[in-house]
């Protein structure tokens, strides 16, 4: 049974300037907005890249997903200082982007360059959320969520409109020049004003994270504690499925966009809508719904993620494609639903370790993702493929109807 929130934090509901009031948040939310941009720039344009040179599904899939693979340092959340963990974050984005951009190297070789960054992505993530876990407490933290959703959403549009008109006016090489300018601002921007904290301050038990075997093995022990919990086991997988079934999705638009013909820079607006319909998602069912409204619609939203999807099976025009992507993103927005009944299941001095695993897995299943259906769409089409992912997710959503009881309200 998942376990619910104190009496007094289920009737609360906070406000974004509630949540907007905390400076520290209001640093890492602004990074994290200029970050996505930045990634949103560096994944378009290189997926873009390789589907020109190569005109393979699977490849273009392979580019978009390459950068959502798995880490095993996640325990390092908890046992380093957070604003270095941050700050070489993006600094290693940085390079990452600036390598892309400078040294003309094989496919091979440059999805090889993404993956290694994706190797240590989610203990920088996993850093960032234990903090907002901390400062915000209670339905703050679920609007704090709600606002990096917002965040993301916005900037994967910026990015993809930056991207565009760079990659038009100076071309793709360049582009991937800017996005490295973009991760190194937010390095410098963490770095010299993100107070440095205590290890034991952010932890918030001393000891959490103390243990001989090195950082992998404590890793891998930490997160099998956390995946022997049913209730954390299945809030995980049902934070972990869905995205990874929409990434999958979305990894197919540039080559279902070339392959319908659609007019050049079609694909960047297919590729805008999800980001657009989970903006308004995350707004409207994060502003306007109570939280146990919220937790019982985990189930619908979910559902609302996978049938549209399942209209591409008909190789629908831009117009109607469109539509489809828009409520397919809305339904994102279900995620709000699962955050404090995820946190509340937490033990409290291992929650650098679970963010950590939450994004790792989370990155793992949104790289297989893309994948696993641009090898499918070599067969069935990237039409059928991108219904199939639909499909997926609407089964995750009955899943998780079996769930006694679904999502509990808060008495």
């Amino acid at each position: 049974m998942i376990p619910t929130a104190e009496p007094a934090q289920g009737n609360h509901r906070a406000t974004y300037r509630e949540v907007l009031a905390e400076p520290r948040f209001r640093l890492l939310f602004s990074t994290r907005a200029v970050a996505i941009t930045a990634g949103s720039l560096r994944i378009t344009t290189f997926s873009v890249l390789v589907f020109a040179t190569t005109g393979s599904a699977l490849l273009s899939a392979l580019a978009f997903g390459i950068g959502f693979l798995p880490q095993l340092f996640g325990s390092l959340a908890d046992r380093l200082p957070p604003r270095a963990l941050i700050a070489g974050g993006y600094a290693l984005e940085c390079a990452a982007a600036l390598l892309l951009a400078l040294v003309r190297m094989p496919i091979a070789a440059s999805l090889g360059v993404m993956a290694l960054v994706a190797l240590a992505t989610p203990v920088f993530g996993g850093a960032s959320s234990r903090l907002v876990a901390q400062w915000l407490k209670g339905d703050a933290y679920v609007l704090g969520r709600s606002l990096n959703n917002i965040a993301s959403s916005g900037a994967q549009l910026f990015g993809l409109a930056l991207g565009g008109a760079v990659v038009a006016v100076l071309g793709p090489h360049r582009a991937l020049a800017v996005s490295a300018a973009l991760y190194l601002g937010c390095a410098l921007a963490i770095r010299i004003r993100l107070p440095r904290l205590e290890l034991r301050e952010f932890r918030g038990t001393p000891g959490s994270a103390r243990g001989g075997g090195g950082a992998v093995r404590a890793s891998l022990h930490g997160a099998g504690l956390l995946l022997r919990g049913h209730t954390v086991r299945r809030l995980m997988l049902a934070q972990w499925l869905p995205p990874a079934f929409v990434a999958g999705a979305e990894g197919l638009i540039v080559a279902y966009a070339g392959g319908r013909h659609f007019a050049p820079g079609r694909y960047a607006v297919l590729m805008g809508c999800p980001p657009v319909g989970m903006l308004v998602g995350d707004l409207l069912v994060g502003r306007l719904l109570r939280p146990p409204t919220r937790e019982r619609l985990v189930a619908p939203l979910i559902a609302l993620t996978g049938l549209p999807l399942v209209g591409f099976v008909t190789e629908p025009g831009v117009g109607v494609s469109s539509c489809l992507l828009l409520l397919c993103g809305f339904g994102l927005a279900y995620g709000l639903g699962l955050q404090r009944p995820f946190l509340d299941a937490l033990p409290p001095d291992g929650q650098g370790q679970a963010f950590g695993l939450l994004g790792s897995g989370s990155m793992t299943l949104q790289g297989v993702g893309p994948a696993s259906f641009g090898s499918v769409a070599a067969g069935i089409g990237t039409g059928g493929a991108i219904a199939l992912a639909g499909g997926a997710a609407v089964l995750t959503a009955g899943w998780i109807l079996t769930w006694h009881p679904p999502i509990p309200t808060p008495l």
